[in-house]
This record gives structure tokens, C-alpha cells and sequence, in this order.
């Protein structure tokens, strides 16, 4: 069964037009009274949802409203067939009205449901009983003027909305009546809106020069419904499915639905096969348009529907059969009736979905004769195309031998252009083809060199797990007497993408068993498996071997005139440069990177702008770390891989340091990568940074971050991110046993996949710390008692991190600084509030200074706000309040600008609120009073984005500005602020 939604979703824009040009709306603005609207759009688009809406809207406003609908009865129309349903209704709700106006114009009960005796002649009389005027003939200007009368009779109680739907269907009497509505102007207030598909308007169709005629009449407008957006179509589906669909499900019915609301509903329906088929009923829908198609325009269509979503002319007329004349005629006729569009040289569907149900009505027999004859088209350049749709073709007419071909050299292609996820699908079918024997066998292809391009087309497009999943696979098949420069080759790039993810195999074991099966002497893949080797081997912190491998692998690419690779290895022995001041370690990592960008080795530059960020990141010189990571993502994604290695991770670490520095619009805008269609690892590590911001503002996101558990044992700093949010979270709904098990969960994942001492492992503990200390005071005596020795555990963790650290810089950071003393000023807390080993107050007062010193220092807005939090109440409890209200008053300052609410409220609880003085009204920026000015209206942010044309992000942002600046603790408090002080005009 399909799913429906009964909410309008993406449509508000075309409703308040719409509405104000019907005079419908009391705010419309409407200066000259109701008018009429031509409302078009293809089938399903949404046009009965928008007239529903207007319905309700104008019922609202204590409009009558009245519809009738034109049907689909072929050459065997009823005349005025809507307006007898208008009739039949009005006789219902108003039969005083009706009667009275029939006595006048007794012509109008002819139109009456069950008395119809026009004959499909138009102006025919009948002798039938039913008859009113004695069967003469009917007088089609009285008519007309009857329902013009009957209309101005019921404006005379109220305004009238007449609604006419599906005017493609109509009559000629209908499509005459309605002109003259329309050209004949009202005493009183009627509204008149009429629907079609513009998609059913054919060149010859006799609606279309009608509407042409009545767009030139005053007071009529036309509104023409356009596919909905993806961010809307988004939504929708989110209001058919509340649980929600996977990403891939979601990107395959927001690409396929092409914003239409019908398409949508019923691939939602069905989506537990996405992209596999069309759903029966939805193929009905589409196929009857063939109907009306000729011979020539059907086979035309059909073979249309083989090439996929467009077809060059020449294509068609290689593959269809048909001779030039028959072609053309065909093609104007598809064109016509609107089952093919012509756009830039090709023709398309209409609709993609249109092109599917066709495609899926071919006979099998059928499919394969026409994807041959496209295929040889292609191989004998009767036809241009490319690579990719000879493999396809080839593929889909079982000529497989071409297709294998042609996959390897669509593979090659795709990724000098710079499109790694294209490339690894046609290197994908082709190892597909190459499983079976016979074909290995007879082939020249290099099994080992498909397999490494595969592997480092997947890696690039996001998804290294794939990537190690398919060498193993290929190794597996390897049989015992094969190459060792085969396995030498995938052993080193399967290393080379274990090193990049969480796993319990050991990438420089596999590294070095690839280096002693790699050919001696000068070898370029020796060349290339030693500088893999000594990446990983950096990587694995094993500096001294990294720096004799790579040495080794600089001088072999050097002798070989590799250029590129010795560029990768010089980026490599750059980094080891770690040891010395940072100075040294800059200097040669942007010579490594103007070496890589002569050479054209991108992975190289890629690595080297990402360890200057992180460089600059780890000193907290928070400028410079912005500049390289934003470099390093606008050159990934000028190659076209802005999820490989380096590239990915720049945008995560600039997210990060956004983040630190409160700049949370730009944490928005560089993790909003859903039009992006992520690999499902970027995607959850993008997705706690959103959440810290939301869950800083005061959002419940224990739901969300719950969802990303399963990514904990992939990637750990999903874990890490996701696990602190999890403990604030839990300890916000008081419960501090919930919270010590979240940290328990977090560490058992994180020390199977690296070790125990992780150094992240210190800010877990001093966010456990401080959830655990707010919930003391709501505590029992026994409880807190029970609870010491948690407290003991968490300290003990983070100071047995600290001891075990080891950095070939020595350096501990910005970062590690300021979250150990919180740790450290956390435990002092926790301990002076259960009462054990109460710290002295000085003591207790100095090691938060402390905590809020270094976190000045690292740069972080929210965190420093949050000590400051906790500064203020232990000043407070210690007596010194004015001390107290000068933090309190710097924090308060960082959580409105940041809007976070939650710190704001813990400021409330402590009674440190701010005096207000009205003397001084805070000073709200134009921008401010205009919002200010619509939240006292009752607007919504979504509303007010709407009308003043900016994003509902940003009027989140100046409404928590206008609350800090008022003092308010919410929008209806806001509202009454402003009245008082006369803000409001």
C-alpha cells in the first residue's frame, strides 16, 4: 500500500501566491478584489495537495467553497460536467440560494446531478421528464448567465472560491463557460481557480491555446507548479516513513522521483527494493501515455527507453530500425505528447520514471536485441558514446568480452576526470566478467594492476573497508603457483588501505611481507610498495624504519624519474620531522607540498596540507589550521575526490576547529553534506559534530547518537565524539550509573581497536566527571558516598594517559593541557560535593582558574564558557559573589552569542542573573528588530526565514542574540520585553 502524507510539504511559497492572488487570505494584501488562477503542473506534482490547502485556507476565512472535476471520458464527455457537480453541492449547503435563482434562471436546473439531459451534442434538447423549460433548445447564454447569476447570489452571503480541477479533461462547453467566468467581471467576491497538467498539453491539444487566450485577461494569473526540491522531497519522506529510511534509500527516491510528490509516495511504498523496479501501480500510471502513441513513436520509445536517460539522434537511428523519415515522424509524435523531451542536442523522458516503466515492459528477448544493436552502434562509431555505454550495452546483449574491455577503459577514464566512485563501478564489473575462468585465462588483462586500481578508486571515493574487502577477495581466488608481483602488488595496496581504518590486522605485517615478495632491483612497484611501507610505518609510530624505508623508496623513485612518487615518499619523510621544533617540520612539509603540486601527485599534497593543518591545529594557531585545511578540501574536491584520505579528514579537522572557536554556522554548513550522497564512515563522523552544536543550543540528541554506535568499532572518533555527547545526554535526565556506562562502553571499544591509554581517553573521563558532579547535589548521603569511588577511577584514568603519553614532538598540546586540569578541577568538585577529601577552597578556587586559563589559551569558546559556569557557582557557594558575577557574566556573554541555552539555564539556577538596567535598552541591530518584530507576531523561524529570505539557521542565530540582549529567557518573554520598552513599532 502507498504511503500519503496529510502534512503539505514544499509548497508554502506557491499557497500565500496563490492566496493573495485570489484575494483569499485576510493578509494577502489584495487591492482589487478576488481574481482567478491557472494552476498547472505535471500529473502528480501536487496540485490537488496545494488545492486542498487552499481549501482549508479559505474555509478558514469563512469562504464557500465548491469544486468540480473533469473526467476522462474520451470523445464521450459530459458538458458542464464540473459545474454540475458545483450545482449539486451549492443545492446542499445553500437550496435557498439555488431555488431562488432557479425561479429567475430556470435554465440552471438542467445542470442538476441526476437531471442531466444535454446529449453529448452540444445544444440538443431532450423530451425526457427532467427537462425544465418544455425540451427546447438550450441557449447557451442563458446558461452561462445562470451560473454567473448563481454565483454572484452566493457572494452576496460570503466570498466564493470555485474550483475547477483537471481542466485537461474538460469539454469544450466546460472550457467556454469557464472563459466567460472569466471574462465576465463579479459584483461581489468570487475566486476562481482552475487546475491541469501541463504535461497532458500536446501541441494539438485544445486547452492550450484556451489558456493562452486567458492568460491575456485581467485579473487572471498563472502559477505553474514546479518538481519540488530535494531538501522538500527530503521532508516528505520523512512524513511517510517517520522511522526513516537509509541514506542510499533516501538518495535513490529523491534521484529518481525528480521532485514529484506522486513518484515519491509510491517509491516510498516500495522501497525495500530501490532501484530495481518500478512499482506496479505507478508503471500502470506511466504506460497509458503509450497508448496514445503510433507505431513509429512507440518503437522510437521504446528503444528510447534501452539507452538509458537520454539518447544522442544518431544513437536512435543506428539502434531502432526504423529508416529517417519513420524516425522523425515517430520522434515528433513522442515529442508531442509529451512522453519525450528535446534538450541540448538529445532527447530524454519526460520523466526518468516514465523511462523505467517502459524499459521494464521490453520482452527479455527484446532488451537484449536492442542493447546489441546499441552496443555495435557504439563499436563500429555508426553512433558517438563513450566507454561506460559500450560496457553497458555489452554487458546487458551478454557480448562480454567487449564489455570487459570497455568497463576497464570506462574505469580509466572516469579517474583521470576525477571520478573515483564512477571508476570503481566499472572496475567492479570488469573483475566481475574476469571471475570466471576461461575469461582470466584467455584475457592479457593484468588481474593484480584491475584489482589495485579498484582498490584505490574505492578509497578515494570514501570507502577503504570496500576497498580491503575486494583484494582480499581476489587474493583468495589467486591460485598457489601465481605471480609474486600479483600478490606483492595487492598486498601492498590492501596495507595501504588497513592503515586508514580501525582494524585488528596489522597493516605493516602484510607492508613487509609485500616488500620481501616485491622484485629486486629497479622496479617501480618495489619503488611504490616501499614508499607505501614507509607510510605505514609512520603511521604505526615506528619512526627510525619509516625514515631507512623511505629513504630507500625516494632514492629508487629518484633514479626511475617517478616523480610522483617521490614526491609521496618525500611527504612521508617530511612528516618524521616531528622530533624538532615545529619550525622544521613546516619548512619541510611545504617543500614536500610545492614538490607534489609540480608533480601532479595529488594523494601527496593532500597529506602534506593535512599534517600543516593538524601542526597548526595541535599548537592551537587556530588561523594558519584554517587556511591549510580549507586548501587541502578545495583541492580534493577540484580533483573530484573530496572523500578520499586527507581530503575528508581536512574538512572533519576544519569542522573541529570551527567548532573550538564557537564559528558554529560554518560546523553547519562543512558538515552538511547530505546533497553529497556520503560513504556511510564520513557521513557518521560528520554527524557528531552537527550534534554538538545542537546538543549545546539545548537539543534532545540522545536518539541521534545513539544510532551511531554501530560506527563505534569502524572509526574511532565516531566513538569518541559520539560517546561525549551520549554522557551529556544521559547525565541531563540525572543519570550518573547511565553515564559511567556509556565511558565504560567507549573505552572497551576503543582500547580493542587502538590500546588503553588513548589520549582521547582524558577528555572522556572529564566529561563523565562533570556529569557525574551535577548530579550529586540531587544525591543522598549513601549515594554520593557510593559514587567516590567512581570519581577516584576516572582521575586515576586520565593521569595514567598523561604518564604513558609519548609524541616524537614531546609536545602536549593546547588541548591535552586544558582537558587535563578540567579532569583535574572536575575531580575537586566532585569530591568537595560528596564531602570526601574535601579540597580547600583555595585550592578548589585556583585549579578551575587554572581549567579557565588553559582553555583561553587552547581557544575553545563553548568549553571555557562551560568552566567559567562552573567557576561561578563554586564562587558562589564560597561567598564571593562579586567575583562570581563577573565570570558568571563572561560566560553568559559566550552562551548567547553561541545560543547555548543550556549553560544560560545553569546560569539561571545559580541566581546570578545579570541587573537589568531599562535606562540602557540593549541595542538590537535593524536586522534584530525586524525579527524581533515577527517572533512578537507568533512567526516560526521557518516562517520568518521565508519572508525575509535567509535560512531558518540563520534566525535561530539573531533570535538567540535578541533573547541574550533582552535578557529573556524565551520568545513570549522576548515579545513582552520589547513591548514594555517600546521596541516594537
Amino acid at each position: 500500500m502507498a504511503h500519503t502524507s496529510r502534512t503539505m510539504v514544499g509548497r508554502d511559497a506557491e499557497l500565500t501566491e496563490i492566496a493573495s492572488s485570489l484575494g483569499v487570505s485576510s493578509d494577502s494584501g489584495a487591492a482589487s478584489g478576488p481574481g482567478a488562477v491557472l494552476l498547472s503542473g505535471d500529473a502528480g506534482v501536487g496540485k490537488t495537495r496545494l488545492l486542498m490547502e487552499l481549501r482549508d485556507l479559505a474555509l478558514a476565512e469563512g469562504w464557500q467553497v465548491v469544486a468540480g472535476h473533469c473526467l476522462d471520458f474520451g470523445d464521450s464527455a459530459l458538458p458542464y460536467l464540473p459545474f454540475s457537480e458545483v450545482l449539486g453541492r451549492l443545492a446542499t449547503d445553500l437550496p435557498d440560494v439555488v431555488d431562488t435563482v432557479v425561479v429567475v434562471h430556470p435554465v440552471l436546473a438542467r445542470l442538476q446531478p441526476g437531471r442531466r439531459v444535454l446529449s453529448a451534442t452540444e445544444g440538443t434538447g431532450s423530451s425526457d421528464t427532467g427537462s425544465t423549460d418544455g425540451g427546447h433548445s438550450l441557449d447557451r447564454s442563458d446558461l452561462f448567465g445562470a451560473v454567473h447569476a448563481l454565483l454572484e447570489a452566493v457572494a452576496e452571503k460570503c466570498p466564493v472560491l470555485l474550483v475547477i480541477e483537471d481542466m485537461h479533461w474538460a469539454d469544450q462547453s466546460t472550457r467556454d463557460l469557464l472563459g466567460f467566468l472569466f471574462s465576465r467581471p463579479f459584483e461581489g467576491p468570487v475566486a476562481i481557480v482552475a487546475s491541469y497538467r501541463s504535461d497532458d498539453l500536446h501541441r494539438r491539444h485544445p486547452l492550450r491555446r484556451q489558456v493562452a487566450e486567458w492568460s491575456r485577461l485581467r485579473g487572471v494569473d498563472r502559477v505553474a507548479l514546479a518538481p519540488l526540491p530535494d531538501d522538500a522531497v527530503r521532508a516528505l519522506i520523512g512524513e511517510l516513513v517517520p522511522s526513516g529510511l537509509s541514506e542510499k534509500e533516501l538518495a535513490d527516491i529523491v534521484a529518481r522521483a525528480e521532485g514529484n510528490a506522486f513518484f515519491v509516495e509510491e517509491l516510498t511504498s516500495a522501497a525495500a527494493a530501490p532501484g530495481s523496479w518500478v512499482p506496479a501501480d505507478l508503471a500502470d500510471v506511466l504506460l497509458v501515455r503509450l497508448d496514445r502513441l503510433d507505431d513509429n513513436a512507440r518503437q522510437v520509445v521504446r528503444t528510447a527507453s534501452a539507452s538509458g536517460r537520454k539518447v544522442a539522434h544518431d544513437m536512435l537511428e543506428a539502434a531502432s530500425g526504423l529508416d529517417g523519415t519513420a524516425l522523425e515522424e515517430g520522434l515528433r509524435k513522442a515529442v508531442e505528447m509529451n512522453v519525450l523531451v528535446s534538450e541540448a542536442g538529445y532527447y530524454a523522458f519526460r520523466h526518468a520514471l516514465l523511462g523505467e516503466a517502459v524499459y521494464d515492459d521490453l520482452l527479455p528477448g527484446e532488451r537484449v536485441r536492442l542493447h546489441r544493436q546499441y552496443a555495435v552502434a557504439l563499436s563500429e562509431g555508426s553512433a558517438r558514446g563513450t566507454a561506460a555505454e559500450l560496457a553497458r550495452h555489452a554487458r546487458l546483449a551478454n557480448d562480454l568480452d567487449t564489455a570487459l574491455s570497455a568497463s576497464i577503459r570506462a574505469g580509466k577514464e572516469a579517474s583521470t576526470v576525477g571520478g573515483p566512485d564512477e571508476a570503481a563501478y566499472h572496475f567492479q564489473q570488469a573483475l566481475e566478467l574476469l571471475a570466471d575462468p576461461q575469461r582470466c585465462a584467455d584475457t592479457d588483462v593484468d588481474l593484480s594492476k584491475l584489482v589495485v586500481a579498484t582498490a584505490d578508486a574505492l578509497t578515494a571515493s570514501g570507502d577503504p573497508e570496500r576497498a580491503i574487502a575486494v583484494i582480499q577477495e581476489q587474493l583468495d581466488r589467486l591460485p598457489p603457483d601465481s605471480s609474486d608481483v600479483w600478490r606483492a602488488r595487492m598486498l601492498s595496496a590492501q596495507a595501504n588501505a588497513l592503515y586508514i581504518t580501525e582494524t585488528e590486522t596489522d597493516p605493516t605485517a602484510l607492508s613487509a611481507q609485500a616488500v620481501a615478495l616485491a622484485p629486486e632491483g629497479e622496479s617501480p612497484l618495489r619503488a611504490r610498495v616501499l614508499a607505501n611501507h614507509a607510510r605505514i610505518l609512520a603511521a604505526w609510530g615506528r619512526y627510525d624504519e619509516a625514515q631507512t624505508v623511505g629513504m630507500d623508496a625516494l632514492a629508487l623513485a629518484e633514479r626511475l624519474d617517478l616523480n610522483e612518487l617521490a614526491s609521496d615518499a618525500i611527504t612521508t619523510l617530511s612528516g618524521l620531522k616531528k622530533a624538532g621544533p615545529k619550525e622544521g617540520l613546516r619548512a619541510a612539509l611545504n617543500e614536500a607540498v610545492g614538490r607534489a603540486e609540480r608533480a601532479g601527485a595529488v594523494h601527496a599534497e593532500l597529506r602534506g596540507r593535512f599534517f600543516l593543518g593538524r601542526s597548526y591545529e595541535d599548537w592551537a594557531e587556530f588561523d594558519e589550521a584554517v587556511r591549510w585545511f580549507g586548501s587541502a578540501i578545495r583541492r580534493a574536491e577540484a580533483a573530484g575526490i573530496p572523500w578520499a584520505p586527507y581530503g575528508f579528514e581536512s574538512r572533519w579537522q576544519l569542522a573541529m576547529v570551527h567548532l573550538y572557536r564557537g564559528e558554529w554556522d560554518e560546523v553547519l554548513r562543512l558538515t552538511d553534506v547530505a546533497d553529497s550522497s556520503p560513504p556511510p564512515i564520513p557521513n557518521a563522523m560528520l554527524a557528531p559534530l552537527r550534534l554538538h552544536v545542537q546538543q549545546a543550543r539545548g537539543v534532545d540528541v540522545e536518539r541521534q547518537v545513539e544510532a551511531l554506535r554501530k560506527f563505534w568499532p569502524r572509526e574511532g572518533s565516531i566513538a569518541i565524539h559520539a560517546a561525549e555527547l551520549e554522557m551529556v545526554a544521559v547525565g541531563r535526565r540525572g543519570d550518573p550509573a547511565g553515564v559511567l556506562a556509556v565511558y565504560g562502553d567507549a573505552v572497551t571499544v576503543l582500547t580493542r581497536i587502538w590500546h588503553p591509554w588513548f589520549s582521547a581517553r582524558i577528555r572522556l573521563a572529564a566529561v563523565a566527571m562533570s556529569a557525574i558532579a551535577d548530579s550529586l547535589p540531587r544525591m543522598s548521603g549513601a549515594e554520593r558516598a557510593d559514587y567516590g569511588g567512581a570519581v577516584d577511577r576516572l582521575c586515576a584514568d586520565g593521569h595514567n594517559v598523561l604518564d604513558r603519553y609519548a609524541d616524537p614532538s614531546g609536545h602536549w598540546g593546547p588541548e591535552g593541557r586544558a582537558w587535563m586540569k578540567r579532569l583535574d578541577a572536575e575531580t575537586l568538585r566532585a569530591r568537595w560535593l560528596v564531602g570526601l577529601d574535601v579540597p580547600p577552597q583555595d585550592v578548589l578556587v585556583e585549579t578551575w582558574r587554572e581549567a579557565e586559563t588553559l582553555f583561553d589559551d587552547f581557544g575553545h569558546v563553548h568549553e571555557l564558557a562551560a568552566v567559567r559556569v562552573g567557576l561561578a557557582g563554586i564562587l558562589r557557594a564560597g561567598g564571593d559573589l562579586p567575583a562570581a558575577r563577573e565570570v558568571g557574566d563572561l560566560a553568559r556573554t559566550a552562551a548567547h552569542a553561541l545560543g547555548a541555552q543550556p549553560l544560560l539555564d545553569q546560569l539561571k539556577a545559580l541566581g546570578s542573573a545579570p541587573q537589568r538596567s531599562d535606562a540602557t535598552p540593549d541595542a538590537l541591530t535593524p536586522r534584530e528588530r525586524e525579527i524581533l518584530a515577527l517572533v512578537a507576531a507568533g512567526r516560526s523561524n521557518g516562517e520568518i526565514g521565508k519572508q525575509l529570505f535567509i535560512s531558518a539557521k540563520t534566525v535561530s542565530v539573531h533570535v538567540s542574540n535578541i533573547l541574550g540582549k533582552l535578557g529573556a529567557s524565551g520568545r513570549t518573554e522576548a515579545a513582552a520585553i520589547a513591548r514594555r520598552r517600546g521596541l516594537l513599532e
